[in-house]
């Protein structure tokens, strides 16, 4: 996985040092909400969590460098992962393994901005893929 492969592989939301909990990456749709919710549906409370649905993964895991947000909670990332990535994550520490090395870059980037990040700031595009 490369990069240029995330913004259509991928939903990924989280919140910032300063920043609220928002969509980083869309996976390529105008509203990725709909997938988020059907993904994530019963895995509210659930701090760490994997699921496979309709082709699907549903990924969340704590920040793994312990960051916090300015309210003092500790910083979550929810994946909802798709296509061919999707059938590579089989648990949470595959997600650790494959998706945060991608991901941590362009997230160190940004957490601790004033405002949200776009995806320019996140620096994946899809002009390659």
């Amino acid at each position: 996985m490369t990069a240029q492969d995330l913004p259509k592989s991928l939903i990924w939301a989280t919140r910032g040092r300063s920043w609220g909990f928002r969509f980083l990456l869309d996976g390529g749709q105008s509203d990725p909400l709909l997938d988020y919710e059907r993904s994530f549906a019963h895995l509210e409370d659930e701090p760490t969590t994997w699921r496979r649905t309709a082709g699907k993964v549903a990924l969340r895991f704590p920040d793994p460098l312990g960051r916090k947000d300015a309210a003092g909670r500790v910083i979550p990332h929810e994946f909802v992962v798709s296509g061919d990535l999707a059938d590579e994550i089989e648990s949470v520490e595959d997600g650790l393994q494959q998706i945060w090395p991608v991901v941590a870059g362009a997230y160190a980037r940004v957490w601790d901005a004033e405002g949200p990040p776009s995806v320019a700031d996140l620096g994946f595009t899809t002009q390659d893929s």
